[in-house]
């Protein structure tokens, strides 16, 4: 019996589940929302704004978790988590992520807009 594991598996293997968060928070790091699923979004929230709150301390050791987390994607990405996201919520304690829902496609699933707080 698996006790205490409530992170959603999306049916997919470890490697292709990080492989999915590390896409999707890149590319909202990149563009500030995206469009996704509600379950990848609600999943996606935790992971971002752990990366957000490393960001608020900007030391090498938080670049190189950021990094390590990201899959070490292109350094303007990581730039842009230090220099332009991170400073905008110096004064917040989290929360820095906000999810709306869009409604139900015509395939059935869930949709849902997933962007930073202003």
């Amino acid at each position: 019996m698996v006790h205490g594991n409530k992170n959603r598996t999306f049916g997919r293997p470890r490697n292709q589940r990080t492989a999915l968060m590390r896409g999707l928070a890149v590319s909202l790091i990149r563009d500030g929302k995206i469009k996704t699923t509600e379950a990848k979004a609600k999943e996606l929230r935790s992971f971002i704004e752990r990366l957000v709150t490393h960001g608020k301390k900007n030391t090498v050791a938080a670049r190189r978790i950021v990094a390590s987390r990201l899959g070490e994607p292109s350094a303007a990405v990581i730039k842009k988590v230090f220099d332009e996201i991170a400073p905008k919520f110096a004064e917040r304690a989290g929360g820095y992520t906000r999810v709306i829902k869009v409604g139900r496609t015509q395939a059935g699933r869930d949709e849902a807009v997933i962007e930073f707080v202003e």
